[in-house]
Parts: structure tokens; C-alpha cells; sequence
């Protein structure tokens, strides 16, 4: 049996060592080190137990289980999108030491670095281990309001106006996301997931509450049309907070959606929300990877690359779309997803860290500007190649896992549209990720002198990019841990 500190853990911890963050600024990056540490002990372990008894985790706070009380859950999605968030997390504060630790006297930006980046990877493990929609809508919040903050930490004109936009979209999403819920709790009296799957019906309160709850999430999650707050948010947030911007912060509105759809209302999933869903994620792809090509800064291309790679996650609606029996894709076309999902955020996190790296090297982020790093900087240059290979869909990454999946769904199940999406998709990243590959490993000019950065900052990024190749390699273990707990519409299919 689980022990329950292992589900308390990864959202108690950086909890604390926020409030230790703000009353000992001194201490912040020791608290903030030791108590996301904890929680990957805590997510590594889960994982493990996961993997080996083959059944999920449940904690009922205080003792009381739903509709009375509130309960953490875990099961293999979960299990993996939290360690996913607290070895991303790790990673980036130990490179933050850099540019906001402690320097002997108290900074406003290194004063609230701390307290914000842990605030919101205790946001996303309390989303990760949540089985309510209310207690979701809390994490999104707090999620949300962490990020917005992040975005503006420089205090430039162009980061607060990246912020307040970013706290636009954020702030209509939320309500759009409550007022379902709302709708939700009038029709079933409950939020609890578990409940309202065993007594929904496809009726027009649920079908309304569940469109607008949808509509909410696509905005936080920056899906085509509604991405517009992510670019600039990158182009004015700090490397390290683009890092967790782009890799975890989309992902825990994704989360929630799976949840919305595939755990508490699948039979309420029609033909018609499954093909908006795959349109938009669709037109997302092409859209962002076209924008990508058209940069000349290496962060708004990540950036863009990140709208881009954000759409394939939506391609598992209409690759998991059921009829009246269950097709042995709908359960692969899932798992794809949810593997892109890891694999993604460990891949764009190492290319913003490695991005970051060289901006400080080179004191820009143009690609005229980080033209021939390599010389200066060949383990960040090799991290980014890395990342990109996993981007690119290149054997033997996680990317390429999960785009075989989502290959092998599409064209067995007929579906050559998504398919040659998918595809395409691929291309298109390697033509938008070779400009700035071709840059960093060109011949540098004579003339040209970088600054030296901490040797972390290379080595951090190397290392989740390696992760994210392991992922591939080692897909087994993954595929297995996805599966411990699968929704039946994972298996079954939407419809």
C-alpha cells in the first residue's frame, strides 16, 4: 500500500518552502532546493510503486471521502506528469541560482523568484493528484497567477504588457472554466470525477457546462486561435520562468481536459467536439511551426515551436474517437499523447535553459548572435540538438514514441488526415530547428568573444534533454506506467 506522505508530499513541501522562502529570503534557495528535491523522491517513488503493484494511490483528507471530503488520487498519468513536473522543476531552480540567488543583499526580483517558481510546482502537483473539479479550478489559480508573475519579474514595459495579456486570457479562461463547473454541481451536486462519471448524462446543462469548461481550458492550455499570450510571455519572462512556461504550465490545463473528457463525461464526447479539437490542434501545428521559420530570435522560435508542439496533444481526441466497440489504436493514440505530453515538456524545457544560457553568453538572442557558440558552449549546443531530435519526432526519443503511436492509430484506424498532419508536423520542425542548429554550429567570427556562464547551465539542460531520449529508449517502462489506471475511454474511445 502507498505510504500517504507520498501523495501529501509534492504539494506540502514547496508549499512550506514558499512561506520559508518569503520569511528567510537568506535561505531561499537551500528551501527551495531540499523541498522540491523531497517531492521527486516522493514522484520517483510513487512511480515505482505504481509500476510494481499495477493499481493507483488515494489519500481522503481528514478521513472523509467524496461528496463529503476531497481526495488525492493517483494513477499512472498522474504518477508520470508528476515526476515529469518535479524533475523540470529541479532542474530549473538549480540553474535559477545563477541569476536569483542570494549575492549578500536582498533583490526584488531574486526576493520573489523563489517564492512564485515553488508556489507554482505546488500548483501542479495539487493538479496532477486532484480528482475534483473544484479543487483543479484552485490549482489553476494559483497556477496561473504564479505565472503571470513570473512573466513580469524583469519589470520591463514589454514584460508587463506580455503579463497583463497573459493575465487576460488567463483570467477568461478561469471563468470560463468556473462557470462549467458551476453548471456541473447545479446538475449532479457534486464535482468529485469519480461521481459524475458514474451518474452523467448526455443532457444540455452537462454538454454546455462541459463546452465552456473546454473553451477555459483550450485558452490556459494556448491552443489555436488562443494562443496569442504565449509568444510574448516568452519574449519578456526570464529564461528559467520560460522554462516552466512552456513545459508544465500548458500541461496542467491539458491534464484537467483529459480528465474533463476522458474520466468523467466520455460518453458525452461526440464526432462533432472531437473534430474541432483535432482541427485546431491541427491548425495549431502548421500555424506555429510557419511562425517559427519566420524568426530571427532563438526564444521566439522555442516559443513558437511550443504552439506548434501543443497542438499534436489535441490530435488524441479524434485518434481516440470510439464507435461501438473498442479498436486496439484508441488505447495507443491516448498513450501518444500522454507521452508527447512528457516528452515535450523535457525537451522545451532544456531548449529555454539552453537558450538562456547563450543569451548570456553571446548578450542576445538573435541567431546572428549565437552564430558559432558552440566552440564557447559545446554541451548547451549538444543539449539543444538533443532537444530538438525529440521535437523533430527522431528516433530513439520520446518524441518519436509518441509520434509513431499517434501514426500507427491514425492509419489504422483510417484516419489519413491526422496522420499526414503528424507528418507534416515533423517536417516542419526540423526545417524551423535547423536555422538555429545551422547557427550554433557554424565556424564563429575570429573576432567574436562570448562570455563564460556556469558550467550548470550547460549541464542542467543536457540532462533533461537526455531524459527526454531515455524516454524513447526506455519506452517500455513508460507505455507500462500509462497504463496502471487508464480511463475505459482511453480504451473504448471517446464516442
Amino acid at each position: 500500500m502507498v505510504h500517504p506522505a507520498l501523495l501529501v508530499a509534492p504539494i506540502a513541501a514547496p508549499l512550506l518552502a514558499a512561506l520559508l522562502a518569503i520569511a528567510f529570503p537568506r535561505g531561499a534557495v537551500a528551501a527551495a532546493l531540499s523541498a522540491v528535491g523531497v517531492a521527486l523522491v516522493a514522484s520517483l517513488v510513487l512511480v515505482v510503486e505504481v509500476a510494481r503493484t499495477g493499481t493507483g494511490a488515494a489519500l481522503a483528507i481528514g478521513g472523509w471521502p467524496p461528496p463529503l471530503g476531497i481526495a488525492l488520487e493517483a494513477d499512472g498519468l498522474s504518477a508520470m506528469f508528476l515526476l515529469a513536473a518535479s524533475t523540470i522543476g529541479l532542474g530549473v531552480l538549480v540553474v535559477a541560482q545563477g541569476p536569483f540567488g542570494w549575492t549578500g543583499r536582498e533583490t526584488r526580483k531574486g526576493y520573489s523568484f523563489w517564492p512564485l517558481a515553488l508556489c507554482l510546482l505546488a500548483a501542479l502537483n495539487a493538479i496532477f493528484l486532484s480528482r475534483d473539479f473544484f479543487n483543479f479550478y484552485v490549482g489553476l489559480e494559483l497556477l496561473s497567477l504564479s505565472a503571470v508573475a513570473l512573466v513580469a519579474l524583469d519589470g520591463k514595459r514589454e514584460a508587463i504588457e506580455a503579463a497583463l495579456r497573459y493575465l487576460m486570457f488567463a483570467l477568461v479562461g478561469s471563468l470560463l472554466y468556473l462557470l462549467g463547473a458551476a453548471l456541473l454541481y447545479a446538475q449532479y451536486g457534486t464535482l468529485d470525477i469519480g461521481l459524475i462519471a458514474a451518474s452523467a448524462e448526455t443532457n444540455g446543462p452537462t454538454l454546455v457546462a462541459a463546452g465552456l469548461m473546454t473553451a477555459g481550458l483550450a485558452a490556459k492550455t494556448a491552443l489555436f486561435p488562443l494562443h496569442a499570450w504565449l509568444p510574448s510571455a516568452h519574449t519578456g519572462a526570464p529564461a528559467v520562468a520560460s522554462a516552466m512556461l512552456s513545459a508544465l504550465v500548458p500541461k496542467a490545463s491539458f491534464f484537467i481536459l483529459v480528465r474533463v473528457w476522458f474520466d468523467a463525461l466520455p460518453g458525452q464526447a461526440g464526432p462533432g467536439l472531437t473534430l474541432v479539437l483535432g482541427t485546431m490542434g491541427a491548425v495549431a501545428i502548421v500555424y506555429g511551426s510557419i511562425l517559427a521559420l519566420l524568426q530571427e530570435r532563438l526564444k521566439l522560435i522555442i516559443a513558437y515551436s511550443t504552439v506548434a508542439q501543443l497542438g499534436y496533444l489535441f490530435l488524441v481526441f479524434p485518434l481516440a474517437g470510439g464507435d461501438s466497440t473498442a479498436q486496439p489504436w484508441f488505447a495507443g493514440a491516448w498513450t501518444g499523447g500522454m507521452v508527447h505530453a512528457v516528452s515535450h515538456g523535457l525537451a522545451k524545457a532544456a531548449m529555454f535553459l539552453c537558450a538562456g544560457a547563450m543569451m548570456a553568453a553571446a548578450g542576445g538572442d538573435k541567431l546572428s548572435d549565437v552564430r558559432g557558440i558552440v566552440a564557447k558552449m559545446p554541451l548547451a549546443t549538444f543539449a539543444f540538438a538533443l532537444a530538438a531530435v525529440t521535437l523533430m519526432g527522431l528516433p530513439p526519443s520520446g518524441g518519436f514514441l509518441a509520434k509513431y503511436l499517434m501514426l500507427t492509430a491514425a492509419f489504422a484506424s483510417g484516419a489519413w488526415v491526422w496522420g499526414a498532419v503528424v507528418l507534416a508536423g515533423g517536417l516542419l520542425a526540423a526545417l524551423y530547428l535547423y536555422r538555429p542548429l545551422a547557427s550554433l554550429f557554424a565556424p564563429a567570427d575570429p573576432d567574436r568573444t562570448f562570455t563564460s556562464v556556469p558550467l550548470r547551465t550547460e549541464l542542467v539542460p543536457l540532462a533533461l534533454a537526455l531524459v527526454a531520449v531515455l524516454l524513447g529508449v526506455a519506452s517500455q517502462f513508460p507505455y507500462d506506467i500509462l497504463q496502471v489506471g487508464r480511463s475505459v475511454a482511453a480504451e473504448a474511445g471517446l464516442e
